[in-house]
């Protein structure tokens, strides 16, 4: 256990370097993430029979991984970043990997950001391809929990979004501060517990649309109470009350939104295809 609360103090966040360039643990999480979901999506498709060949399926991801990172970088930028007003008038550091002449990546990106990119991607994709918007939702609902876990072991590895204050005996330490391991309760309730409940619930799956919705209302609210582990945002702090975040403000609406978007589904009352 001793070792465990000095994990920081005997891992490097660095993998391996290649030259100039190092590769972080975070960035092979993220590519596990990515693979993750599309193999995920792959099994559900063939399982469950959704009408997407494989080669449909890759583009669509390239398109939403397009869409994910530049939604998740200006998502930070607009609802985070202290230096807004900064990145506005000098567009091109947006996405400089470069500072002060060295690589150090691209650092800061926003969830919520992502899923607006993400859900613009997917408008620009069906628009072209002439599918089912919902479809891809339901889809997207199944698959991207999975990959999510390998996401937040990611930020776990890099030592970011770290946990509030603690004493408890599984609390890791922070630059001499005892914390909650926030990132992995984040990987459970968010990836895990999201993902097992899906997996169970789509067999009764009665309407397009309705997965996305429910994933909306269960990410939301798994985010919404794992916030009371993890640290607010230093140059945010608590926006409301002394106790709400901007990423509870954020994933409330998102709750509400998948609420919104369940009565609205379920009253349109497209029937979902026929499951094996």
């Amino acid at each position: 256990m001793e070792y465990w609360r000095h994990i920081y103090e005997h891992f490097d966040p660095i993998a391996f370097s290649l030259g100039p360039i190092k590769v972080h643990w975070y960035g092979i999480m993220y590519v596990l993430a990515l693979l993750t979901a599309l193999y995920a999506a792959k099994l559900y498709v063939k399982k469950d029979h959704y009408p997407v060949d494989d080669k449909t399926l890759e583009s669509y991801f390239i398109y939403v991984e397009i869409g994910v990172i530049l939604g998740a970088r200006l998502g930070y930028i607009l609802f985070y970043d202290p230096h807004t007003l900064y990145y506005l008038t000098h567009p091109w550091q947006i996405f400089n990997p470069f500072h002060g002449g060295t690589f150090t990546g691209i650092s800061g990106m926003s969830y919520h950001g992502a899923v607006i990119g993400f859900l613009i991607a997917t408008w620009i994709f069906i628009k072209r391809s002439k599918t089912s918007f919902w479809m891809w939702m339901d889809l997207v609902a199944l698959s991207v929990p999975v990959g999510y876990i390998f996401g937040r072991i990611g930020n776990f590895l890099n030592q970011e979004l770290v946990g509030r204050a603690t004493e408890v005996p599984w609390g890791i330490y922070v630059n001499g501060t005892l914390r909650h391991p926030s990132q992995l309760y984040e990987a459970v309730l968010e990836g895990v517990l999201v993902a097992l409940i899906l997996f169970f619930y789509r067999k009764r799956q009665r309407f397009e649309g309705e997965l996305i919705a429910l994933y909306a209302v269960l990410y939301g609210t798994a985010r919404f109470i794992a916030e009371f582990w993890r640290e607010p945002d230093i140059q945010l702090g608590f926006i409301c009350c002394g106790w709400v975040t901007m990423g509870q403000l954020l994933s409330a609406m998102m709750v509400a939104a998948g609420i919104i978007g369940y009565y609205l589904l379920a009253k349109r009352g497209r029937v979902v295809r026929s499951k094996p």
